[in-house]
């Protein structure tokens, strides 16, 4: 069965999302984004087109309408970290962003009923809710690869030989070892 020609990696995010993009970027058959069509609604949002690696963790909250627009039509990649690593990640940056979106709004629709509880908690909550949506659109996909942050050298060249990809290796590889996005100490 030929591989179709979209790749759409899901995620939880705080997970070399942003670093695979970069690597990705240096494949010539393919176009690669990170998050490129956030700011879009509707039936533009999903429009990534063929020989597109687009990689968004905020496709996690539409996977109905993800599947609408692609079902089985492309490929899917299961991005993933460690979930303690996730979390702690996002603990760092807690007050923005999603997380901070989950917290106080998802969530507990109020900053004020979310007092007392641990931002972890939250952090691993979020992590395991947005793992197992993804899991579960996946289940019934014909085209699905898992990668790992922490195996995304030897990954990476599996994802390349899977889809086909074609460019500078060499050059993608030394991204994978550049911590793009990376969550500073003090954040």
């Amino acid at each position: 069965m030929k591989l179709p020609s979209t790749v759409i990696v899901l995620c939880t995010g705080r997970c070399g999302s942003m670093t695979l993009s970069k690597a990705c970027a240096h494949f010539t058959n393919f176009s690669a984004g990170h998050e490129t069509r956030t700011h879009l609604t509707g039936p533009e949002r999903f429009d990534f087109g063929p020989n597109r690696i687009e990689i968004d963790n905020r496709l996690a909250w539409l996977l109905g309408r993800l599947d609408r627009a692609w079902g089985d039509r492309a490929a899917y990649v299961h991005l993933t970290r460690d979930p303690e690593a996730v979390a702690a990640s996002f603990a760092a940056r807690a007050h923005q962003g999603i997380l901070k979106a989950y917290r106080t709004d998802i969530l507990s629709r109020s900053r004020y009923r979310s007092r007392g509880v641990p931002v972890m908690e939250f952090c691993r909550d979020y992590v395991d809710n947005v793992t197992s949506n993804i899991e579960l659109f996946l289940r019934d996909k014909t085209h699905v690869m898992s990668m790992a942050l922490e195996t995304m050298e030897t990954d990476f060249d599996r994802l390349a030989q899977w889809i086909g990809a074609e460019g500078d290796l060499e050059a993608a590889r030394a991204e994978l070892r550049i911590s793009h996005n990376a969550t500073k100490a003090n954040s």
